[in-house]
């Protein structure tokens, strides 16, 4: 295959489709054609935008750009931008993947790039998919073709281009950033799959149950969400069904529907199940019901908050790391998303599992809580007010207070509560993992602050 231009593949590739177009898979039957057919990136479409001006539909304006660098996460149609570009501009289209291509693919495409301008006045689109897995010396090779416009340059990446794309190209591309799909605009697609002559026409139907497991399985990824639908289809249409059941779907893409609602009773009972099954200790049913929330496409943040909580008000002074890490976990959440997100969110729960457990700080916080509610309050002690004021001295502020740097041990004896609640005792620690020390460090420091010996 040495010294075969890749966009004869893609020709080749695309004759095959026209000719037989049931032979190519749903997803690439259903492919926009224009950018009129494109599902979701409204931002991106609006008229005057730069690409409706790529494609020549920005008026009297400038021309569009010569580069476009297209972020954004899978199956929110980053290919698809790419082909409808090159239709809508009737120019030669090339297409490469930074997986298996290198320096010398990328020249061989230059190269023709040029001959065909010349020869027949023909510009070309080069599409690379994935150029974030491409070297710098591989990125830097597309710089003499991007400078001289020898060819219009549309990459695609799922990485942030900022820390995975070379500076010079970035710079003389524009960077257009893809938002994930609604669950409608999924949901607007499977519908025109269905109904389409390009897709199903109109042979099957699709009951509200199936349709609410493909999206889903489809996490927002259109080609995801098609290519679930092809299988369910086919072994609907093997069974001789008028329609693609549940069951039917289920077994051709061998994920089982989860029974759980978003924003119903599902949502609460699974939440409510995984914090519990966590204070009891019972790891395995915790990552059942976290695997519940995952499949289900729960929101990885709602989990990470759940966790978060968890820590404070069932672990506690029992393993203070337990906080930190649910922490760590929610942060790192924010940053990847799905699928990855699973990984972090299965080592929290097991953390918090696992963990020793203690709702002693929870239940002080609520103790010391409901007397200020209830009118214990009180003045501050003078010794402790604010005296860094003029004429405070005057008042008695900060007088006879005892600095306990100054003091052996680093602890003072003085009264630190109101009047009301003096001699109140809300935190009660247990005996569970780190807090043991803890309530030992409670009792000694007590007795050093009022003289009394510790209880029991």
């Amino acid at each position: 295959m040495a010294g075969v231009e890749p966009d004869l593949f893609t020709a080749a590739a695309e004759d095959r489709q026209e000719k037989d177009p049931a032979a190519s898979p749903l997803a690439v039957r259903m492919r926009p054609r224009t950018l009129d057919e494109v599902v979701g990136q409204g931002h991106l479409l609006r008229p005057g935008s730069p690409l409706r001006r790529l494609v020549g539909q920005g008026g009297s304006g400038p021309a569009g750009p010569s580069s476009v660098i297209l972020w954004g996460p899978p199956g929110t149609g980053k290919t698809t931008l790419a082909h409808v570009v090159s239709k809508a501009t009737d120019k030669r289209f090339v297409e490469l993947s930074a997986i298996t291509a290198g320096v010398k693919e990328v020249r061989s495409v230059i190269e023709g790039a040029r001959r065909s301008s010349g020869a027949y006045g023909k510009d070309t689109v080069l599409f690379l998919d994935e150029i974030h897995r491409f070297s710098k010396a591989q990125q830097d090779s597309l710089l003499p073709a991007v400078e001289n416009r020898w060819v219009t340059l549309i990459a695609a990446t799922t990485e942030n281009p900022y820390f995975s794309v070379i500076s010079p190209l970035l710079s003389r591309s524009l960077l257009l950033t893809l938002e994930p799909l609604t669950e409608e605009d999924v949901r607007g697609l499977l519908r025109r799959a269905v109904a389409g002559e390009r897709g199903l026409g109109g042979s099957l139907s699709l009951p509200a149950d199936t349709e609410a497991h493909l999206l889903r399985i489809a996490g927002g990824d259109a080609r995801r969400a098609l290519t679930a639908l092809e299988a369910g289809a086919g072994a609907a249409l093997d069974r001789g069904e008028p329609e693609i059941r549940l069951e039917t779907l289920e077994q051709a893409v061998d994920r089982a529907a989860v029974a759980y609602d978003r924003d119903g009773d599902q949502h609460y009972d699974v939440a409510s199940a995984l914090i519990k099954s966590i204070r009891g200790s019972d790891v395995d049913a915790a990552l059942h019901y976290l695997a519940r929330m995952i499949e289900a496409g729960e929101d990885p943040r709602f989990i990470a908050r759940r966790l978060m909580i968890s820590a404070g008000e069932d672990i506690g002074m029992a393993d203070p790391s337990a906080l930190q890490t649910a922490v760590a976990a929610a942060q790192a959440v924010a940053l990847i998303g799905y699928p990855e997100a699973r990984i972090l969110l299965g080592q929290a729960t097991v953390a918090l599992a696992l963990a020793p457990k203690s709702n002693a700080a929870y239940l002080a916080i609520d103790a010391a809580l409901a007397d200020v509610r209830a009118g214990l309050a009180g003045p501050v002690p003078p010794h402790l007010r604010d005296a860094h004021y003029g004429g405070a001295g005057k008042l008695g502020h900060g007088q006879g207070y005892r600095y306990p740097h100054d003091l052996p041990g680093g602890i003072a004896a003085q009264q630190y509560a109101p009047d009301a609640v003096h001699g109140k005792r809300y935190y009660h620690p247990t005996r569970h993992g780190a807090e043991a020390r803890y309530a030992e460090v409670v009792e000694r420091v007590r007795e050093r602050l009022t003289g009394e010996p510790p209880a029991g």
